[in-house]
């Protein structure tokens, strides 16, 4: 609660100082219409309505962007830089395929608990245009590619059940993106607990059982001490 607190304090500052850089301003406007999408839903919400919540006029709005499909976009492409800068990290220092997919549940959940990844995964894609509907449905699949190339990695290196790859990516993001959904930022469990959760529970499907016992192991230890 005090760091939405923050947040929206830092939101309001962005444009009472003149002198704040475009891009801080630009940023506040994501941030607003993000909580606006998620508060009325993306068809609802008007650039009208995050002018007012910004208290600045439409005029100085359109500035920044022209119609709130630039900004739902925009939106998008910050998510999707987020997951896009976590996976090259996942790709470059962990270890087998099945911590990789671990890792990946872990990093993506916790995407799908902030303002961006909510509420680009709550709008209805139907009222999207025809060009913002394609690069949409081209960063969902870029996404895909990645998490379907780490469960194929744990195939090879035994690390993961030879299984379908295509179904079991369907299946994790899946469940995954339903986080959106129901996730409330002052519910009984935090981003982090339900990253954790998440993680574990989807990647023990997969696993082999070597992993699975040995993950047993560890924990049946770790209850001894």
């Amino acid at each position: 609660m005090a760091h939405d607190s923050a947040v929206s304090l830092r939101i309001r500052k962005a444009f009472a100082d003149r002198r704040r850089d475009p891009e801080t301003k630009r940023e506040a406007v994501l941030q607003t219409a993000a909580q606006l999408f998620l508060e009325k839903s993306y068809g609802r919400t008007s650039m009208n309505d995050v002018a007012e919540r910004l208290k600045i006029t439409k005029p100085a709005l359109y500035h920044y962007f022209r119609n709130k499909e630039e900004i739902l976009l925009e939106c998008y492409r910050v998510g999707t830089g987020m997951i896009e800068e976590i996976l090259n990290g996942i790709a470059a220092h962990c270890g087998t395929g099945v911590e990789k997919v671990e890792a990946f549940i872990h990093s993506y959940a916790n995407v799908m608990t902030l303002n961006f990844g909510r509420c680009v995964m709550r709008f209805d894609e139907g009222d999207l245009s025809g060009e913002a509907f394609a690069e949409v449905r081209a960063y969902k699949r870029k996404i895909d590619r990645r998490l379907r190339g780490f469960i194929q990695e744990g195939i090879a290196d035994g690390s993961i059940t030879p299984c379908d790859p295509k179904l079991a990516a369907f299946s994790i993001a899946g469940a995954l993106n339903w986080i959106c959904i129901w996730y409330e930022p002052n519910g009984a469990l935090s981003a982090e607990e339900i990253a954790t959760q998440f993680a574990r529970t989807l990647t023990q499907g997969l696993a082999t059982r070597r992993r699975r016992n040995g993950s047993r192991s560890n924990a049946k230890e770790s209850s001894d001490d």
